[in-house]
């Protein structure tokens, strides 16, 4: 057959602008792309690129994410009225800056760091986006500082796309810090079990004084004795930065249980919890 085309192949009944459109974003890797780059790749007019648009979607060839947000729909599908694609590649192009990873829960998920699927799509940036969800997958966008923008990876999510990501180690202060994006602090302190052998220590110890929080650096001390993965040296760098306050293990849980002077925390989960977790 060599490289003729088949009379099935999508492209050989469109028109010129979207055959160009398809192709082109194809050999871009942008299965996900804005109604500007339509504008541009097709040099129409804003009207007559929507109308090109609304077309391809009618047809099933590409699915609206939301006003002005497209995904092609691979031929192999058919026509799918309802495709999301890739939910990380989604989250990338709803944050629409390159001053973002893929966090908390979801960053947990990509690391083989949770047991369960997660139903919703979490991201950090300094930049304010409303949540929202497309296709009934939930989007959530958690602020950060700018400053706070560090402990990064590329992840490739497809064969030809990638997003930014929280390392693992950052990831668990992440979760240490807001355990209610992931499920609670058990669920963060199962996450790192269960990576704990590709998981840094110094690099956890570095990210949490980076960061500065204290809560933070209270929870990553507890958990690290309690699976007894510290050494002397990367206690006392945690130790010396604590203050007289004293924080809730899980702030997710009610305020009680005993207060443990050493890592200056109110331990509202049992210990033995948290043990049993590693055994299951």
């Amino acid at each position: 057959m060599g490289t003729q085309h088949t009379n099935h192949e999508p492209t050989k009944t469109l028109g010129p602008q979207a055959a160009r459109l398809i192709t082109q974003l194809h050999q871009r890797g942008r299965t996900v792309f804005t109604h500007a780059e339509v504008e541009a790749i097709t040099a129409l007019k804003a009207k007559s690129a929507r109308n090109l648009m609304t077309g391809l979607v009618n047809r099933g060839l590409a699915t609206r994410l939301e006003p002005g947000l497209f995904i092609l729909v691979p031929f192999e599908l058919g026509l799918e009225r309802e495709y999301l694609g890739n939910p990380y590649v989604v989250a990338r192009e709803l944050v629409d800056t390159p001053d973002y990873y893929v966090s908390h829960a979801s960053a947990m998920e990509l690391h083989r760091m949770v047991t369960q699927p997660q139903l919703a799509v979490f991201v950090t940036s300094p930049k304010a986006v409303r949540p929202r969800t497309v296709l009934g997958t939930e989007f959530r966008f958690v602020r950060c500082k700018r400053q706070d923008l560090f402990g990064i990876v590329d992840h490739w999510v497809t064969k030809t796309e990638r997003v930014r990501v929280s390392d693992l180690e950052r990831t668990v202060i992440d979760g240490l810090k807001q355990p209610e994006h992931c499920g609670g602090f058990t669920e963060v302190a199962k996450g790192y079990w269960i990576r704990r052998d590709a998981i840094a220590t110094s690099a956890l110890v570095d990210h949490a004084l980076r960061l500065g929080v204290g809560a933070v650096v209270r929870r990553l001390g507890f958990l690290l004795e309690t699976f007894e993965a510290i050494s002397g040296d990367e206690i006392e760098r945690l130790r010396t930065v604590l203050t007289a306050t004293y924080a809730l293990l899980d702030p997710l849980l009610p305020a009680e249980g005993p207060y443990q002077a050493r890592w200056r925390l109110r331990v509202n989960v049992e210990p033995e919890e948290l043990r049993t977790l590693v055994k299951t």
